[in-house]
């Protein structure tokens, strides 16, 4: 499935180290001015910091006419100009421990050694630039994310941690019972993106130790609650209250010093992983975030 939503539709293309990533986005709406300064904003989020420099220009390639959308699908392209990859030469048949090479080689017979191919967070580049859009269309709903922990830092390794995101304005009725929930779709969502390894909603795992009378979301006369232990959510659909959530990510696994891996032909050997890789990608990962937030609430609004 390279495809997420079925009202707001995204569909991603592109590697690491090919010509170009990018999405067509299906679903948009006619006659919506795009701002296409905050889409730029988004992906200096995304890139603020990166190890690989990319300019990340976008080029529109259809579904726009003097910058307001036609109705039809979107597409556009990004530009990888700054790829390396003789880089990854020595891991050509060789699985990197932690990361998807072994799983893919499975299932394709064959993987994209340089940079992990579409497992690589270079692919979230288009979802950002999908989920800008998607905030401009939920206006005035407010999606913020942002680190709330870091793992411990130790020299020469790196880190994980968690974001955690917060919807403000989102009407109550939002979302679908049952297998169509608000926060499974979220839940969907948030580990579709790489190195995502946990996800809770409101008081999420504490609640396991909570008394029913302590993680209650008593009433307010005017249909507020005086807590948010359910994180805004109840049957699955908003109740008003802020939707409130958080995203684990567990370190980066690109280490900077030489790994064991294994090879094609069923041998373990100790190689240096080259390439240019983030010693805490978390830092990026809040835009991310948002994104796939608004891709989600775009599908229910529309």
């Amino acid at each position: 499935m390279n495809s997420y939503g079925t009202r707001y539709r995204v569909t991603t293309y592109g590697e690491s180290h090919g010509l170009a990533v990018g999405a067509i986005i299906d679903g948009c709406p006619a006659g919506h001015r795009v701002d296409f300064e905050a889409i730029g904003r988004d992906l200096e989020r995304r890139r603020h910091g990166a190890p690989r420099q990319e300019e990340d220009r976008i080029e529109w390639l259809s579904g726009l006419l003097d910058g307001v959308t036609l109705g039809t699908p979107i597409a556009f392209a990004i530009r990888n100009r700054d790829a390396r990859s003789d880089d990854y030469e020595n891991l050509r048949n060789a699985f990197r421990p932690g990361h998807a090479d072994y799983t893919y080689h499975r299932k394709y017979g064959l993987h994209d050694h340089r940079g992990g191919g579409r497992a690589s967070a270079r692919e979230t580049t288009a979802r950002v630039v999908a989920g800008a859009l998607a905030k401009q269309l939920l206006h005035p709903v407010d999606i913020r994310a942002e680190v709330d922990h870091l793992g411990p830092e130790r020299p020469d390794d790196t880190r994980g941690g968690t974001v955690a995101c917060r919807v403000l304005g989102l009407p109550s009725g939002t979302g679908e019972p049952l297998f169509a929930k608000l926060s499974a779709s979220l839940a969907a969502a948030m580990m579709s993106i790489p190195s995502a390894i946990g996800f809770e909603m409101g008081a999420g795992f504490a609640a396991a130790d909570m008394a029913g009378s302590e993680f209650i979301d008593r009433w307010n006369p005017d249909g507020t609650t005086q807590t948010n232990h359910c994180g805004g959510i109840q049957g699955g659909i908003s109740n008003g209250m802020p939707i409130e959530f958080r995203v684990a990510f567990h370190p980066v696994v690109s280490l900077p010093s030489p790994v064991e891996c294994l090879t094609a032909d069923g041998h373990l050997h100790t190689l240096s992983l080259g390439g240019r890789h983030d010693r805490c990608q978390v830092l990026r990962t809040p835009v991310i975030v948002e994104a796939m937030t608004a891709i989600t609430l775009a599908n229910f609004k529309l």
